[in-house]
């Protein structure tokens, strides 16, 4: 009740922090050796620093085992908050350190042809170029995508309402191509589904239901795979949507508020992906770019 009402967290968040202290409970059952309980007012963060080492040896990823603290911090907290619990045992514990590496981009090129891809009339069809239209037409996250509902779309000022983390609404522009698209798809359903109520689905499954985040993710993989470089996620229409945005000069502020970012940190990855963008075709281009003395990469002479 606390995520749902207090913190307005989602579904998927809740499913979440679910099942990670489903395993912290797990993790203290009593073994063989020892058939004491340990109960949750007595944890200590020597049992979770064991819980956290434990998931480490079994091969889970770091960012997993961050998110999984997290969660554990938050409960603690709130324990404590309510009186449960005289002190949060995660309070000194660290997260694991994480890989910070640049996110993947399509170059224009291929965001073009990934939107062509999907060829033909049927419903199925047109509803997949809707889908990926939409994505990069508004830089969505896919679970923001599948809550779109008929409603939250307006035609005329040529912009949709989006459902974020901490279901933060905010309106984004959505582009004709799009637009199109999803008139298309829309058009092309039997009436029964056309003629839904305002809080129906925009984006449907095979049996009429709202489409999950795992449909358009094995959705976008499956036409991402035609592409020269190779398959990617639906984040990855993200990605290219708020470069492509800055390779064309909308500053970072904008930027940020359409792809629904807290913080400008969060935004400011993409400069360094344009830049990185920008010195490779200065190298492939430019005739005094490479230095014939120099045995160094750019790389390397950054790193020096």
């Amino acid at each position: 009740m606390h995520l749902q009402v207090e913190r307005n967290a989602s579904q998927e968040t809740i499913r979440s922090y679910r099942s990670d202290l489903h395993q912290l409970v797990r993790f203290l059952q009593p073994t063989k050796e020892d058939t004491t309980p340990i109960r949750i007012d007595t944890v200590t963060s020597d049992n979770i620093r064991a819980h956290l080492h434990s998931l480490d040896h079994q091969g889970e990823k770091a960012s997993s085992l961050a998110r999984k603290l997290a969660c554990l911090r938050s409960f603690f907290r709130f324990l404590v908050r309510e009186g449960q619990l005289p002190k949060n045992p995660t309070e000194n514990l660290r997260s694991p350190k994480l890989p910070k590496p640049l996110p993947r981009v399509l170059t224009k090129d291929d965001a073009a042809a990934l939107m062509e891809f999907p060829s033909g009339q049927s419903p199925l069809t047109l509803r997949d170029r809707a889908l990926l239209e939409t994505m990069y037409s508004t830089g969505a996250r896919v679970s923001e995508v599948v809550g779109i509902n008929l409603d939250d779309l307006n035609e005329t000022d040529g912009s949709v309402c989006l459902s974020g983390k901490g279901r933060k609404e905010r309106m984004v522009p959505i582009g004709d191509l799009a637009l199109h698209a999803i008139r298309e798809y829309r058009t092309s359903l039997k009436p029964m589904a056309r003629s839904g109520q305002l809080q129906a689905p925009m984006f449907l499954n095979r049996r009429g239901g709202r489409i999950t985040t795992r449909s358009v993710a094995r959705m976008v993989a499956r036409y991402s795979s035609r592409l020269v470089s190779g398959a990617v996620s639906p984040h990855a229409l993200r990605h290219s949507y708020a470069t492509h945005l800055l390779d064309e000069g909308a500053d970072l502020r904008s930027i940020q508020e359409m792809l629904g970012h807290a913080s400008l940190s969060t935004t400011q990855k993409y400069t360094h992906l344009a830049m990185d963008q920008l010195l490779a075709v200065y190298d492939s281009a430019h005739p005094r770019a490479r230095v014939a003395a120099s045995p160094l990469s750019r790389k390397d002479r950054k790193s020096s």
